[in-house]
């Protein structure tokens, strides 16, 4: 899912913790060798209350668009890749920057950033992948991953119900403290990039890696 990068965005004086545990994290998952690098800058300062107690109505007209561009990745590479063995190269620049905007309609739904998601920037989020040889991709492959991945489908079935249940917690801890706490705040990430995986394998089609059991 050559490489593009992109890094957290310029953080204010104050913030070298934050930025090493950012680094330290993305390292973390790159040295697993996965094809799909994801992690989420830790809010310092203080999160809007307010915005969090109206988040779930702020979040849907960005959330629409999400949704609509999610149903435009998986079918024409299931063909390029099959009858041509080819990845054009403009597809995986728009799936790659489709993830990125999805990711950021994630994370602010999640309450994990007060900025609303923006079409183009990073902001807080850091999700990267790799542009796939298409004639190293069994051409066979695509037309059953999303059936290789079920095992993948279960448990994060089940993390998607805890996570909304840490969700709930955390809104609640906003609300009155301002703060995200920190292990919540984690495990969100865990679960996120262990769906970015997922979708990369089964969907984006960017790798025949199945992808690891594991939040890190």
């Amino acid at each position: 899912m050559l490489r593009l990068l992109v890094g957290p965005p310029a953080q204010a004086p104050g913030s070298a913790i934050c930025a090493g545990r950012f680094r330290e994290a993305h390292v973390t998952t790159e040295q697993m060798g996965y094809p799909l690098t994801y992690d989420v800058e830790y809010p310092e300062g203080a999160l809007s209350r307010l915005g969090a107690l109206f988040r779930i109505i702020l979040v849907i007209p960005i959330e629409f668009l999400s949704v609509f561009l999610a149903g435009t990745i998986t079918i024409p590479l299931v063909l390029m890749i099959l009858f041509r063995q080819k990845y054009p190269r403009w597809w995986f620049d728009f799936n790659l920057e489709r993830a990125r905007f999805a990711a950021r309609v994630n994370v602010y739904f999640h309450l994990m950033t007060d900025q609303y998601p923006s079409t183009d920037e990073a902001q807080s989020v850091s999700l990267d992948m790799e542009y796939p040889d298409a004639a190293g991709l069994n051409r066979f492959l695509p037309l059953i991953k999303w059936l290789l991945a079920i095992p993948h489908y279960v448990v994060l079935v089940i993390l998607f119900y805890v996570s909304l249940l840490l969700l709930l917690i955390a809104w609640i801890v906003i609300i009155l403290t301002g703060r995200y706490p920190r292990g919540l705040f984690d495990f969100q990430v865990g679960y996120q990039r262990w769906n970015a995986r997922v979708n990369a394998y089964a969907f984006a089609l960017i790798t025949d890696r199945y992808p690891p059991f594991s939040m890190s």
